[in-house]
Parts: structure tokens; sequence; C-alpha cells
């Protein structure tokens, strides 16, 4: 079992998560709800846990395959439904961003085998309703 420990830190709705080895993340609500901005929102993370459990795949399988990553970002986007309670994520995009001695193909295949085998973090969102897209780019400048 994986146990969180969140405790208030700042203000009425800043928090400090923390996990069994001492790792920290600051969670917080908008200024327009009465927050600091002084964190991530709640929903914020579920797009971060999904960039975060797409890149340890697409890096895994693509050193496997001997390819030399250099640079690694990438950028996400998520539209939550509208005028509902809760509002759960409807469409979400990744565009991951690689730079290295890498074929587009098994980056390519990279990123699907993560998105639609691999990811656990995609599988829940995808379960909750979202529809998650991707695209790839290589080398960009």
């Amino acid at each position: 079992m994986i146990t969180i420990e969140m405790q208030r830190n700042n203000g009425d709705f800043g928090f400090e998560a923390k996990d069994e080895m001492g790792h920290l993340i600051q969670t917080d609500s908008s200024s327009g709800t009465g927050g600091n901005d002084s964190g991530f929102r709640p929903m914020q993370l579920l797009l971060a846990a999904l960039g975060g459990c797409s890149a340890i795949d697409i890096v895994s399988v693509l050193k496997k395959q001997k390819q030399v990553i250099e640079g690694f970002k990438m950028k996400i986007e998520g539209k939550r439904e509208e005028d509902k309670q809760p509002a759960l994520w409807k469409m979400i995009h990744i565009t991951f961003e690689l730079q290295g001695n890498i074929e587009l193909s098994k980056a390519q295949r990279a990123a699907d085998l993560s998105m639609e085998k691999y990811c656990s973090v995609t599988e829940t969102l995808r379960r909750a309703g979202a529809e998650i897209t991707w695209s790839v780019q290589l080398n960009a400048a």
C-alpha cells in the first residue's frame, strides 16, 4: 500500500504532500477560489502524473532500442467539462518533444506503446471519459 501524508501549510487551501521517501509537492487552490496559487491544483497534478508516467515509458522503450535522448520536454494541454460538478478532464493532448539521435518511427512507436498499453495514468483518465491524443516532435528548433 502507498501512503501519502498531507498537511496544510499555506492559508486555507495550501497543502504539502509527502510520500514515504520524503518527496514533496505543494498544492493549493486558485486565488479566485480563495487560495494563494502557491502550488499545483489537484486537477493539474493529474496532467503532471500523466506526463511523468508516459515519459518513464517512452524513455525506457527508447533506451532499450539504443536511441540517444539528449532532451525531452512535453506540453500537456487539457480541457475540462463545462458546467458540471465535478468537472472531469474531457480532452487532453500531449506533445512529446524529443531531441537527440532518435529515429522518428521509434519515437512514435514508444509514445504509442506508452499511451495505448503501458501508462496506468492514461488508462485511468481514459476510463473516466477523457479523450487523450498525442503527437511526437523530433529535433524541432
